[in-house]
Protein backbone atom coordinates (compact mmCIF):
# COMPACT_ATOMS: atom_id res chain seq x y z
CA UNK A 1 0.00 0.00 0.00
CA UNK A 2 2.89 2.36 0.73
CA UNK A 3 3.95 1.97 -2.89
CA UNK A 4 0.42 2.36 -4.26
CA UNK A 5 -0.53 5.57 -2.43
CA UNK A 6 2.08 7.80 -4.16
CA UNK A 7 0.97 6.41 -7.55
CA UNK A 8 -2.69 7.14 -6.83
CA UNK A 9 -1.84 10.64 -5.60
CA UNK A 10 0.20 11.21 -8.76
CA UNK A 11 -2.78 10.01 -10.83
CA UNK A 12 -4.95 12.71 -9.25
CA UNK A 13 -2.37 15.43 -9.97
CA UNK A 14 -1.73 14.17 -13.50
CA UNK A 15 -5.45 13.88 -14.21
CA UNK A 16 -6.43 17.33 -12.92
CA UNK A 17 -5.56 19.32 -16.08
CA UNK A 18 -7.39 16.70 -18.15
CA UNK A 19 -10.40 17.00 -15.83
CA UNK A 20 -10.64 20.77 -16.29
CA UNK A 21 -10.45 20.44 -20.07
CA UNK A 22 -12.99 17.60 -20.07
CA UNK A 23 -15.46 19.52 -17.93
CA UNK A 24 -15.14 22.50 -20.25
CA UNK A 25 -15.74 20.37 -23.33
CA UNK A 26 -18.74 18.68 -21.72
CA UNK A 27 -20.35 22.10 -21.30
CA UNK A 28 -19.51 23.05 -24.87
CA UNK A 29 -20.75 19.82 -26.41
CA UNK A 30 -23.87 19.76 -24.26
CA UNK A 31 -24.79 23.01 -26.02
CA UNK A 32 -24.36 21.36 -29.43
CA UNK A 33 -20.95 22.82 -30.31
CA UNK A 34 -17.89 20.61 -30.74
CA UNK A 35 -14.52 22.15 -30.01
CA UNK A 36 -11.51 20.04 -31.01
CA UNK A 37 -9.15 22.87 -30.11
CA UNK A 38 -8.60 21.83 -26.49
CA UNK A 39 -4.90 21.16 -27.06
CA UNK A 40 -4.34 24.70 -28.30
CA UNK A 41 -6.51 26.19 -25.56
CA UNK A 42 -4.56 24.32 -22.88
CA UNK A 43 -1.24 25.51 -24.28
CA UNK A 44 -2.39 29.12 -24.46
CA UNK A 45 -3.77 28.82 -20.94
CA UNK A 46 -0.46 27.40 -19.72
CA UNK A 47 1.45 30.25 -21.36
CA UNK A 48 -0.91 33.01 -20.21
CA UNK A 49 -1.10 31.69 -16.66
CA UNK A 50 2.68 31.39 -16.44
CA UNK A 51 3.47 34.77 -17.99
CA UNK A 52 1.00 36.67 -15.79
CA UNK A 53 2.18 34.85 -12.67
CA UNK A 54 5.82 35.50 -13.57
CA UNK A 55 5.06 39.21 -13.99
CA UNK A 56 2.84 39.66 -10.92
CA UNK A 57 3.88 36.90 -8.55
CA UNK A 58 0.19 36.02 -8.04
CA UNK A 59 -0.81 32.60 -9.42
CA UNK A 60 -4.52 33.33 -8.94
CA UNK A 61 -4.21 36.23 -11.38
CA UNK A 62 -2.53 33.77 -13.73
CA UNK A 63 -5.50 31.39 -13.53
CA UNK A 64 -7.96 34.22 -14.18
CA UNK A 65 -5.89 35.43 -17.13
CA UNK A 66 -5.79 31.89 -18.53
CA UNK A 67 -9.58 31.60 -18.30
CA UNK A 68 -10.08 34.92 -20.05
CA UNK A 69 -7.61 33.98 -22.77
CA UNK A 70 -9.31 30.64 -23.35
CA UNK A 71 -12.71 32.31 -23.53
CA UNK A 72 -11.40 34.94 -25.96
CA UNK A 73 -10.00 32.33 -28.34
CA UNK A 74 -13.19 30.29 -28.04
CA UNK A 75 -15.16 33.39 -29.03
CA UNK A 76 -13.64 33.09 -32.49
CA UNK A 77 -14.63 29.43 -32.64
CA UNK A 78 -18.15 30.30 -31.47
CA UNK A 79 -18.49 33.01 -34.10
CA UNK A 80 -17.41 30.66 -36.88
CA UNK A 81 -19.48 27.72 -35.63
CA UNK A 82 -22.63 29.43 -34.37
CA UNK A 83 -22.97 32.66 -36.31
CA UNK A 84 -21.48 31.64 -39.65
CA UNK A 85 -22.26 27.93 -39.51
CA UNK A 86 -18.73 26.87 -40.45
CA UNK A 87 -17.56 23.29 -40.11
CA UNK A 88 -16.91 22.84 -36.39
CA UNK A 89 -14.23 20.21 -36.86
CA UNK A 90 -12.20 22.46 -39.15
CA UNK A 91 -12.66 25.45 -36.86
CA UNK A 92 -11.63 23.43 -33.81
CA UNK A 93 -8.52 22.10 -35.52
CA UNK A 94 -7.62 25.68 -36.46
CA UNK A 95 -7.86 26.64 -32.78
CA UNK A 96 -5.61 23.73 -31.86
CA UNK A 97 -2.97 24.69 -34.43
CA UNK A 98 -3.16 28.38 -33.55
CA UNK A 99 -2.75 27.74 -29.83
CA UNK A 100 0.15 25.35 -30.39
CA UNK A 101 2.01 27.74 -32.67
CA UNK A 102 1.23 30.96 -30.81
CA UNK A 103 2.20 29.57 -27.41
CA UNK A 104 5.50 28.30 -28.81
CA UNK A 105 6.25 31.65 -30.45
CA UNK A 106 5.26 33.86 -27.53
CA UNK A 107 6.87 31.62 -24.93
CA UNK A 108 10.32 31.32 -26.49
CA UNK A 109 11.92 33.73 -24.03
CA UNK A 110 10.32 32.04 -21.04
CA UNK A 111 11.56 28.51 -21.62
CA UNK A 112 13.28 27.28 -18.47
CA UNK A 113 11.95 30.05 -16.20
CA UNK A 114 10.11 29.08 -13.03
CA UNK A 115 7.41 30.58 -10.80
CA UNK A 116 6.35 29.97 -7.21
CA UNK A 117 2.89 28.84 -8.32
CA UNK A 118 0.59 26.72 -6.16
CA UNK A 119 1.89 24.53 -3.37
CA UNK A 120 0.33 21.70 -1.41
CA UNK A 121 -2.24 22.67 1.22
CA UNK A 122 -3.30 19.58 3.16
CA UNK A 123 -6.97 19.65 4.20
CA UNK A 124 -7.22 19.56 8.00
CA UNK A 125 -8.57 16.26 9.39
CA UNK A 126 -9.36 14.83 5.92
CA UNK A 127 -5.69 14.63 4.91
CA UNK A 128 -5.07 12.40 7.93
CA UNK A 129 -7.51 9.70 6.83
CA UNK A 130 -5.55 6.55 5.90
CA UNK A 131 -5.14 6.06 2.13
CA UNK A 132 -7.94 8.49 1.16
CA UNK A 133 -6.27 11.45 2.87
CA UNK A 134 -2.90 11.42 1.08
CA UNK A 135 -4.50 10.44 -2.23
CA UNK A 136 -7.24 13.09 -2.40
CA UNK A 137 -6.65 15.72 0.28
CA UNK A 138 -2.94 16.52 0.16
CA UNK A 139 -2.81 18.65 -2.97
CA UNK A 140 -2.88 22.23 -4.19
CA UNK A 141 -6.05 24.40 -4.27
CA UNK A 142 -6.75 23.84 -7.98
CA UNK A 143 -7.16 20.12 -7.35
CA UNK A 144 -9.75 20.77 -4.65
CA UNK A 145 -11.57 23.24 -6.88
CA UNK A 146 -11.77 20.63 -9.63
CA UNK A 147 -13.56 18.26 -7.23
CA UNK A 148 -16.21 20.82 -6.40
CA UNK A 149 -16.51 21.99 -9.99
CA UNK A 150 -17.28 18.51 -11.29
CA UNK A 151 -20.05 17.90 -8.77
CA UNK A 152 -21.41 21.42 -9.20
CA UNK A 153 -21.65 20.96 -12.97
CA UNK A 154 -23.39 17.62 -12.49
CA UNK A 155 -25.98 19.32 -10.27
CA UNK A 156 -26.24 22.26 -12.66
CA UNK A 157 -26.74 20.18 -15.80
CA UNK A 158 -29.15 17.60 -14.43
CA UNK A 159 -30.99 19.36 -11.58
CA UNK A 160 -31.51 23.01 -12.56
CA UNK A 161 -33.64 24.86 -15.08
CA UNK A 162 -30.61 26.51 -16.79
CA UNK A 163 -29.08 23.03 -17.04
CA UNK A 164 -32.27 21.77 -18.67
CA UNK A 165 -32.00 24.62 -21.18
CA UNK A 166 -28.38 23.63 -21.85
CA UNK A 167 -29.34 20.03 -22.55
CA UNK A 168 -32.26 21.17 -24.68
CA UNK A 169 -30.15 23.39 -26.92
CA UNK A 170 -27.78 20.48 -27.46
CA UNK A 171 -30.62 18.19 -28.43
CA UNK A 172 -32.92 20.52 -30.38
CA UNK A 173 -32.15 24.23 -30.73
CA UNK A 174 -35.48 24.69 -32.54
CA UNK A 175 -37.32 23.78 -29.35
CA UNK A 176 -35.22 26.22 -27.33
CA UNK A 177 -36.03 29.05 -29.74
CA UNK A 178 -39.71 28.09 -29.55
CA UNK A 179 -39.49 28.50 -25.76
CA UNK A 180 -38.45 32.12 -26.26
CA UNK A 181 -34.77 31.54 -25.49
CA UNK A 182 -31.87 32.22 -27.84
CA UNK A 183 -30.13 29.02 -28.91
CA UNK A 184 -27.27 31.04 -30.39
CA UNK A 185 -26.74 32.96 -27.15
CA UNK A 186 -26.67 29.78 -25.08
CA UNK A 187 -24.19 28.18 -27.44
CA UNK A 188 -21.97 31.25 -27.28
CA UNK A 189 -22.00 31.30 -23.48
CA UNK A 190 -21.15 27.64 -23.00
CA UNK A 191 -18.52 27.62 -25.74
CA UNK A 192 -16.75 30.52 -24.05
CA UNK A 193 -17.02 29.03 -20.55
CA UNK A 194 -15.89 25.63 -21.83
CA UNK A 195 -12.88 27.15 -23.57
CA UNK A 196 -11.99 29.07 -20.43
CA UNK A 197 -12.02 25.92 -18.31
CA UNK A 198 -9.80 24.12 -20.81
CA UNK A 199 -7.32 26.99 -20.54
CA UNK A 200 -7.43 26.74 -16.74
CA UNK A 201 -6.45 23.10 -17.15
CA UNK A 202 -3.46 24.28 -19.13
CA UNK A 203 -2.55 26.85 -16.46
CA UNK A 204 -2.49 24.02 -13.90
CA UNK A 205 0.39 22.47 -15.82
CA UNK A 206 2.57 25.59 -15.62
CA UNK A 207 1.49 26.86 -12.18
CA UNK A 208 1.11 23.68 -10.12
CA UNK A 209 2.23 20.55 -11.95
CA UNK A 210 5.64 21.74 -13.18
CA UNK A 211 5.80 25.44 -12.11
CA UNK A 212 7.72 26.24 -15.26
CA UNK A 213 7.08 26.89 -18.93
CA UNK A 214 8.11 24.60 -21.74
CA UNK A 215 6.94 24.38 -25.33
CA UNK A 216 4.21 21.84 -25.95
CA UNK A 217 3.87 21.06 -22.26
CA UNK A 218 0.27 19.83 -22.62
CA UNK A 219 1.74 16.79 -24.43
CA UNK A 220 -1.52 15.71 -26.04
CA UNK A 221 -3.70 16.05 -22.94
CA UNK A 222 -6.17 18.16 -24.90
CA UNK A 223 -6.77 15.34 -27.36
CA UNK A 224 -7.17 12.89 -24.49
CA UNK A 225 -9.81 15.22 -23.00
CA UNK A 226 -11.73 15.20 -26.28
CA UNK A 227 -11.86 11.41 -26.13
CA UNK A 228 -12.63 11.43 -22.43
CA UNK A 229 -15.85 13.38 -23.01
CA UNK A 230 -17.14 10.35 -24.91
CA UNK A 231 -15.81 7.97 -22.25
CA UNK A 232 -17.68 9.99 -19.60
CA UNK A 233 -20.88 10.02 -21.68
CA UNK A 234 -21.05 13.81 -21.24
CA UNK A 235 -21.37 13.36 -17.46
CA UNK A 236 -19.13 15.57 -15.23
CA UNK A 237 -18.94 13.03 -12.38
CA UNK A 238 -17.91 10.22 -14.71
CA UNK A 239 -15.25 12.61 -16.01
CA UNK A 240 -13.55 12.50 -12.59
CA UNK A 241 -13.04 8.76 -12.80
CA UNK A 242 -11.94 8.92 -16.42
CA UNK A 243 -9.47 11.77 -15.84
CA UNK A 244 -7.76 10.01 -12.95
CA UNK A 245 -7.73 6.75 -14.86
CA UNK A 246 -5.93 8.39 -17.77
CA UNK A 247 -3.77 10.37 -15.36
CA UNK A 248 -2.84 7.14 -13.65
CA UNK A 249 -1.72 5.60 -16.93
CA UNK A 250 0.54 8.60 -17.51
CA UNK A 251 1.86 8.47 -13.95
CA UNK A 252 2.61 4.76 -14.29
CA UNK A 253 4.68 5.21 -17.42
CA UNK A 254 6.75 7.88 -15.63
CA UNK A 255 7.28 5.56 -12.67
CA UNK A 256 8.35 2.73 -14.92
CA UNK A 257 10.81 5.01 -16.69
CA UNK A 258 12.19 6.29 -13.36
CA UNK A 259 12.69 2.70 -12.20
CA UNK A 260 15.21 2.25 -15.01
CA UNK A 261 13.58 -0.76 -16.64
CA UNK A 262 14.78 -1.99 -20.01
CA UNK A 263 11.31 -1.52 -21.52
CA UNK A 264 11.57 0.81 -24.57
CA UNK A 265 10.92 4.44 -23.52
CA UNK A 266 8.98 5.39 -26.69
CA UNK A 267 6.44 2.64 -26.01
CA UNK A 268 6.04 3.83 -22.42
CA UNK A 269 5.38 7.37 -23.65
CA UNK A 270 2.73 6.00 -26.00
CA UNK A 271 0.81 4.26 -23.21
CA UNK A 272 -1.73 7.04 -22.42
CA UNK A 273 -2.60 7.46 -26.09
CA UNK A 274 -2.82 3.73 -26.78
CA UNK A 275 -5.14 3.47 -23.80
CA UNK A 276 -7.24 6.35 -25.19
CA UNK A 277 -7.65 4.56 -28.52
CA UNK A 278 -8.60 1.29 -26.83
CA UNK A 279 -11.24 3.04 -24.70
CA UNK A 280 -12.74 4.73 -27.75
CA UNK A 281 -12.85 1.41 -29.59
CA UNK A 282 -14.68 -0.28 -26.72
CA UNK A 283 -17.17 2.58 -26.41
CA UNK A 284 -17.78 2.65 -30.16
CA UNK A 285 -18.54 -1.08 -30.19
CA UNK A 286 -20.94 -0.77 -27.27
CA UNK A 287 -22.68 2.22 -28.83
CA UNK A 288 -23.04 0.26 -32.03
CA UNK A 289 -24.84 -2.45 -30.05
CA UNK A 290 -27.11 0.15 -28.49
CA UNK A 291 -25.71 -0.39 -24.99
CA UNK A 292 -24.69 3.21 -24.35
CA UNK A 293 -26.47 6.47 -24.92
CA UNK A 294 -25.21 8.60 -27.76
CA UNK A 295 -24.03 12.19 -27.94
CA UNK A 296 -26.30 15.27 -27.80
CA UNK A 297 -28.61 15.09 -30.80
CA UNK A 298 -27.59 18.40 -32.35
CA UNK A 299 -23.86 18.11 -31.63
CA UNK A 300 -21.86 19.59 -34.48
CA UNK A 301 -24.96 20.52 -36.47
CA UNK A 302 -25.10 24.21 -37.55
CA UNK A 303 -28.34 25.98 -36.68
CA UNK A 304 -29.79 29.27 -37.82
CA UNK A 305 -33.01 30.63 -36.43
CA UNK A 306 -33.80 32.32 -39.73
CA UNK A 307 -33.44 29.05 -41.66
CA UNK A 308 -35.54 26.83 -39.39
CA UNK A 309 -38.55 25.16 -40.94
Amino acid sequence: MEVLIPILAAAVRSGTPILYATLGEILTERSGVQNLGLEGLMLMGAFMGFSVTHATGNPWLGVVAAFVKGAAISLVHAFLSVSIGANQVVSGLAVAMFGTGASALLGRKMVGLTVTGFGKIPVPVLSGIPVIGPVFFDHDPLVYISYGLAFFLYWFIFHTRPGLNLRAVGESPIVVDAMGLSAARLRYVYTLVGGGLAAVGGSYLSLAYTKMWSEGMSAGRGWIAVALVIFALWNPVRAILGSYLFGGVGAMQLRIQAAGTSFPAPILMMMPYIFTILVLLVISVKKGKGILLGSPGALGVPYSREERT
